[in-house]
């Protein structure tokens, strides 16, 4: 069972789980092509993530960076621009700041929009693949916390098809979700671990 207490730890927690996981599927794709395609891909969702002004340039030489320290420096791709090594207690947590437009499903956040808004870019494949399923089970986990009794897998691939304007259109039984009961499990995972921590 997919404990959450199991899971690896988060290198920069300020990009969530769903990051750091298409960062490790990113690694294992075997075309380099693919995978440096994937590595943009994921650089697009990370700048939807941030505020900048000023430099674009130092901008996105940041974002190059942070992926490649989420990497573990592993991912072998083309980098644009020159690699800078980080040392974990330098790093600047930037804040990431509220969403200032209007989410239109505001239970799953404005993340799972950006990566619905990247889909309808994208070409049906494995990469295309492997980011629904990461964002169907980061979006069922966020039904569940949201509201535990809403949980649907139907509505959750329904409410998929509309955030991508139709671009996905995939039953429950076509891609692998997390079990109701292993998320249950998940959910009283980090209750007790919450309640441990007020101890």
């Amino acid at each position: 069972m997919d404990y959450n207490t199991q899971r690896e730890k988060l290198i920069l927690p300020e990009y969530g789980r769903c990051i750091q996981n298409m960062v490790n599927y990113a690694k294992t794709i075997e075309d380099k092509a693919e995978r440096q395609r994937c590595a943009f891909t994921i650089i697009d969702l990370m700048a939807n993530m941030q505020e900048y002004s000023g430099n674009e340039d130092d901008f996105y030489q940041k974002l190059w960076n942070h992926l490649a320290y989420i990497s573990n420096y592993e991912l072998d791709i083309d980098y644009p621009v020159e690699i800078q090594h980080i040392d974990e207690q330098h790093i600047k947590r930037d804040i990431i700041p509220l969403p200032q437009k209007r989410i239109a499903r505001r239970h799953y956040g404005a993340i799972i929009e950006a990566m619905a808004h990247k889909l309808e870019e994208m070409e049906e494949g494995e990469e295309r693949f492997a980011l629904v399923q990461l964002m169907a089970n980061q979006m069922k986990r966020a039904l569940a916390n949201w509201n535990i009794n809403a949980l649907d897998d139907e509505k959750i691939m329904d409410d998929l098809t509309e955030l991508t304007h139709g671009k996905i259109q995939m039953l429950p039984s076509e891609i692998t979700l997390i079990s109701d009961k292993e998320l249950l499990n998940e959910i009283a995972q980090q209750g007790t671990k919450k309640n441990k921590k007020k101890k």
